[in-house]
């Protein structure tokens, strides 16, 4: 495997050795190994061995996210925290470009006009510039993000690649994850409250770890 990992030998080896306590400590479970292997990156992210319950994938939703980034998709993110966390050189080699528009002026103008949030707007944006269709979608802090890209999905025709919907919170966090759940379009949930953009920069590179061994 052509490891992404930016790490020292002992910094891999910590690493591994966390992977295996996981393993062990998780037992059986239900998940494919290719899912596995987001699941048990979350659970690392987080030392929270509950996500082995909550999280939920679309049958294609791991091929579906491998594939677009292999082909260099844009990658859309609610907050710009995930992309902070993202390993940039990995997304440059395949071509993916990372776009958050939360904290655009124009944004912030149409939100305060229109009385909704930034986070709704900004996804109407990412629609309105055609960077939705063939996109991995990821959501780990605004609820009404995911709300507002199932509704586009639904009512407008916007076709992502994969939805990683995985926002943290008590108002309508796992309301949006339920009605995503719901979708034909690939998906990995993490249901209920949990969640935030840790669980989403987790699954990202768990994604690229995956690709690394798939030829393109």
């Amino acid at each position: 495997m052509n490891d992404m990992r930016q790490m020292t030998a002992l910094g891999r080896s910590i690493e591994d050795g966390s992977f295996a306590i996981i393993d062990q400590e998780a037992g059986p479970h239900e998940f494919r190994p290719d899912e596995w292997e987001v699941v048990r990156r979350v659970i690392h992210a987080t030392a929270d061995f509950e996500f082995k319950t909550l999280m939920r994938f679309h049958p294609d939703a791991v091929r579906a996210g491998v594939a677009a980034l292999q082909g260099g998709c844009p990658l859309l993110v609610d907050v710009k925290m995930i992309s902070a966390g993202l390993n940039e050189e990995r997304l440059s080699s395949y071509g993916c470009k990372v776009y958050s528009f939360i904290s655009d002026e124009d944004v912030i103008a149409t939100a305060k006009a229109n009385n909704s949030t930034r986070a709704i707007e900004a996804m109407k944006k990412a629609h309105r510039l055609h960077l939705l269709d063939g996109a991995v979608v990821a959501i780990g802090n605004a609820p009404t993000a995911l709300l507002e890209l199932v509704r586009l999905i639904r009512e407008e025709g916007a076709k992502p690649a994969l939805i990683i919907g995985v926002p943290v919170g008590f108002v309508s966090a796992a309301e949006s994850k339920d009605v995503t759940l719901e979708l034909s379009t690939p998906f990995i949930v993490a249901r209920g409250r949990k969640g935030g953009s840790p669980i989403a920069v987790a699954i990202i590179h768990a994604l690229l770890l995956l690709s690394a061994k798939v030829p393109a």
